[in-house]
């Protein structure tokens, strides 16, 4: 691993986030003109640099007593599979167990084929539940 790599515990910026959302192919799914106000109402969020470049990011979202929901997992194409992934994961966990009172529910999307990389952190399918998601288009929720 780089030793040029550095954790940063804190939200990203509106460019960081617009930076790593792109080039990871998420424009047609995000709508930039709210981003910074979604930011600012993060729980929590994680960035992570090398030699001072934002390589990937992730960040919790919530009430911050019962729901918690962990968003916008980012790594740069150049940079998967070298473990930054694991990096924001394991700092996402430890502000969780750290922040989270009991029987607090986390939630997260996974991207389809990305599931077994959550499984790790204890991420799974429940019997009775089932994760479902609506978007916004033209005004109404579909």
């Amino acid at each position: 691993m780089n030793t040029a790599i550095t954790v940063l515990r804190r939200v990203p910026t509106l460019s960081e986030y617009k930076h790593l959302c792109q080039e990871v192919g998420w424009n047609d799914y995000m709508n930039f003109d709210v981003a910074e106000e979604s930011l600012s109402r993060s729980l929590f969020g994680v960035v992570i640099e090398d030699q001072g470049k934002p390589i990937g990011m992730g960040r919790v979202v919530g009430d911050g007593r019962i729901y918690f929901y962990i968003q916008d997992i980012v790594v740069l194409p150049g940079y998967q599979n070298q473990g930054i992934g694991k990096m924001i994961m394991e700092t996402i966990k430890q502000f969780l167990e750290e922040h989270a009172p009991e029987k607090a529910f986390v939630g997260l999307f996974a991207s389809q084929g990305k599931e077994s990389f959550y499984t790790k952190y204890g991420f799974q399918n429940h019997d009775g539940m089932t994760g479902m998601f609506g978007v916004i288009h033209n005004g109404r929720l579909s």
